[in-house]
């Protein structure tokens, strides 16, 4: 990228990190020997680089005896991951040690550390690192490519203005993020309120008042009981009786029914459904994004290639993730506009069919509490990594029901509020990317010369490298 190299104030020139500063390549003290870890000195890997704090700890360290086979590294060392992740960058906040995959600067006296370390944060050395990068399956830069990285030297006092100027602006844009933050934090806390009060009838509640004639949700229960009669023949039993001592008390017309009353669960497709060749949906589980509670993408495939071995759902039934973190994330959708009608999935969903024209919305809005979550997450079942909520976790769940009327009204009250609370974290959102965009601004700014004014008492740095090789040689 020389050509690419800028035109700089007069009192800068460009030079290479190699002649103002030692690169220390980390190392890994032998893993078979237990006794190298679990000490004093923290041991820096590539994800815990990217920190807005200098780096005083780590989930790994090392202790006296691995330290003697470390390359340790003295407070204020500049850390860049040249494997695999580039261009991640820490500093170091105390004596640290890292492995091989980060080059550390160690700035000799004509460069301020804090300099060095927001220059190696800058879209101009990234972008250096990603086009002098191997072109291999894994992106490295090697220790000899990555001493001939360019860095644009200041005088010495503009160093420590730059600097100045860079923090006071930075802990500014740090306060905004954080505000930003905190309002994506209340508009989760904000839906999870509505929905709270959806299901206790709060929020239908004067609503409800200027009803009359309501039907009480006793006769929808009777109507669902027989719709079960019907589908499932033989295999019908009563659901067992509900203990309501311990549950708070419903709106006057609503009332306890299980889960798997009023669903099916994890229903299979009749083998005539559709002909063996007729094209489906599919959905794997990154198809559903946990975030908005959809599915994102819809795949095809022809029906006899999943009817086997798979999830199956139709239109208007409702998806939730069984498995771990896939539940605890949120990973829940309403199958809608499948192939044919017909879909086929992941088996790490649940699937609930609503019964007795329950609106799907309403068992899909129930499960997207958090308490519903809380409650399947504690009794999930299996090994670690593979915990997965039983099915009768879900059958046995004990849903508040309400008529058809006010279901409606509940869930046209939480879309209208989950509709304002999308535009305000869209407004954050956009406001959270020009933040990122203003400190990449700063930045840029900071290292062509443009975000302090030049002092031409400064000592340029020509005279400073100058005397730095004058001291080598010496």
């Amino acid at each position: 990228m020389n050509e690419d190299k800028y035109k700089l104030p007069e009192g800068w020139l460009w030079t290479t990190v190699s002649q103002v500063a030692e690169i220390i390549t980390g190392n890994t003290p032998s893993k078979s020997d237990k006794s190298n870890y679990g000490g004093f000195l923290p041991w820096v890997k590539p994800p815990q680089l990217d920190s807005e704090n200098p780096i005083k700890d780590t989930p790994e360290k090392l202790s006296k005896k691995g330290a003697k086979f470390a390359r340790i590294l003295p407070k204020d060392s500049v850390l860049v991951s040249c494997i695999g992740l580039l261009g991640k960058v820490g500093l170091a906040g105390c004596e640290l040690a890292t492995n091989q995959q980060i080059n550390s600067l160690i700035f000799s006296n004509i460069v301020l550390p804090r300099y060095g370390y927001y220059y190696c944060r800058s879209k101009y050395f990234k972008d250096w690192l990603q086009s002098e990068a191997s072109a291999t399956t894994l992106s490295i830069v090697n220790k000899g490519r990555f001493s001939e990285v360019p860095i644009p030297l200041p005088p010495f006092n503009e160093q420590k203005r730059i600097v100045q100027k860079i923090e006071n602006l930075f802990v500014r844009l740090t306060k905004t993020k954080q505000e930003l933050s905190k309002i994506l934090s209340l508009l989760k806390k904000f839906r999870q309120s509505a929905l709270a009060k959806a299901f206790s009838g709060d929020l239908t509640k004067e609503w409800r008042e200027q009803q009359e004639d309501l039907e009480p949700a006793l006769k929808l229960l009777e109507r669902i009981r027989e719709e079960r009669k019907k589908k499932l023949g033989k295999k019908y039993k009563e659901a067992e009786p509900i203990d309501i001592s311990d549950l708070p008390e419903l709106p006057e017309g609503w009332k306890w029914a299980q889960m798997g009353e009023c669903c099916l669960v994890n229903p299979r497709h009749p083998s005539d459904i559709l002909p063996s060749d007729a094209q489906v949906s599919f959905v794997p589980m990154p198809a559903i994004d946990a975030e908005v509670g959809a599915i994102i993408k819809l795949e095809t495939k022809p029906l006899k290639k999943v009817i086997k071995g798979f999830t199956h759902f139709i239109n208007g039934d409702v998806l939730f993730a069984k498995i771990t973190p896939c539940m605890e994330n949120g990973k829940a959708a309403i199958a809608k506009n499948l192939v044919n009608g017909v879909g086929c999935g992941t088996t790490e969903l649940h699937v609930l069919r609503p019964l007795g024209a329950i609106f799907s919305e309403y068992i899909y809005y129930y499960i997207r509490q958090q308490s519903f979550r809380d409650r399947a997450e504690a009794n999930m079942t299996g090994t670690a990594g593979q915990l997965r909520v039983p099915v009768d976790f879900i059958k046995n769940e004990i849903l508040p029901l309400s008529s058809l009327q006010e279901q409606k009204e509940i869930v046209n009250k939480i879309q209208d509020f989950f509709a304002q609370a999308d535009t305000i974290e869209k407004s954050v959102k956009i406001a959270q990317t020009h933040c990122e965009k203003l400190a990449k601004s700063i930045l840029a700014k900071a290292f062509r010369g443009e975000l302090v004014e030049q002092d031409p008492n400064d000592e340029p740095a020509e005279r400073l490298l100058k005397e730095l090789s004058a001291k080598r040689r010496g």
